[in-house]
């Protein structure tokens, strides 16, 4: 295959994930994001715009909403004021906005886009299955999404990344992603992974494995409203985003453990997966100077 040929390849693979995460008001928003002159939070090279920016980012968000469903006040918010179910792609598409105007966006951008989540926060309020009250506002359940998200976008960083972080810039990373959650309103965010592990290690006894939690787990990972010649790929990253949740977590999910399958045919399928994706979507170079 020629290069002329390769690169359409790249260019339609490319074009239809773009589509799928980004939606159709994608290209405009890339646009503003990266075009947009003016002052950004984070500098380009920056921990956090290398692990946002990263193919890993498809394994570390399923594992990230498999890991906040363990919460039963963070499910039940979702559960009942978030459209994952009948519209997935829509709230794909939400999430991966947000994390691309803060990342990468004008500071403008950011905080306005913050601004637009605080007022969208402050009406999910409701109760769990028991009866107990949640407020999507309320700082500890904030803080448990964040380093719950944190955690697995720098684990999937980590294994799946093309230039995984040293530990300095793991800290970074995790300082960086702080600034957004304080802007959330998240309380006194983990400056270090150290702090993030003592973090995640001060909600366990919260945490349980609800039917709530566990229909999910069975939608994102059985029943994914993808078409069939999608299935495959989306298979790889779950299974990998499963093989690096914590084995208490799995159990709760009644998610199986397969360490020499995860070992060897997982972790393959997850490298070549995340290496296609990050090839897809990364900028191209003009064709028309490469060699015959």
């Amino acid at each position: 295959m020629g290069i002329p040929a390769v690169e359409d390849l790249r260019r339609e693979l490319g074009d239809r994930l773009f589509a799928r995460v980004a939606g159709p008001e994608g290209p405009r928003r890339r646009d503003r994001i990266h075009g947009t002159p003016g002052p950004r939070w984070f500098p380009d090279g920056s921990p956090v715009r290398r692990v946002h920016g990263d193919a890993s980012m498809f394994v570390g968000g399923i594992r990230a909403l498999l890991l906040q469903s363990l919460h039963p006040l963070a499910m039940a918010g979702v559960s009942q004021h978030s459209g994952f179910r009948g519209d997935p792609w829509g709230r794909l598409q939400r999430t991966s906005h947000f994390l691309a105007v803060t990342t990468f966006g004008p500071a403008a951008d950011a905080e306005a886009m913050v601004a637009a989540v605080r007022r969208i926060h402050a009406g999910v309020h409701g109760h769990d299955t028991d009866g107990t009250p949640y407020d999507a506002s309320d700082p500890h359940l904030l803080r448990w999404v964040h380093v719950a998200e944190v955690d697995s976008f720098l684990c999937a960083h980590q294994r799946y990344g093309a230039r995984p972080l040293d530990a300095a810039d793991a800290d970074t990373y995790v300082l960086q992603a702080g600034r957004v959650a304080r802007e959330l309103g998240v309380p006194d965010p983990p400056r270090s992974v150290a702090e993030l592990d003592t973090v995640l290690a001060s909600y366990r006894a919260e945490l349980r494995g609800t039917p709530p939690a566990r229909e999910a787990a069975r939608f994102l990972l059985l029943r994914p409203p993808l078409p069939l010649p999608a299935r495959v790929p989306y298979t790889a990253l779950s299974a990998a985003a499963v093989s690096l949740l914590p084995g208490w977590s799995r159990r709760m999910l009644l998610l199986p453990r397969l360490p020499v399958t995860e070992a060897v045919v997982v972790r393959t399928a997850g490298v070549a997966v995340t290496a296609t994706i990050r090839w897809a979507m990364t900028p191209r170079a003009d064709v028309s100077t490469a060699p015959d």
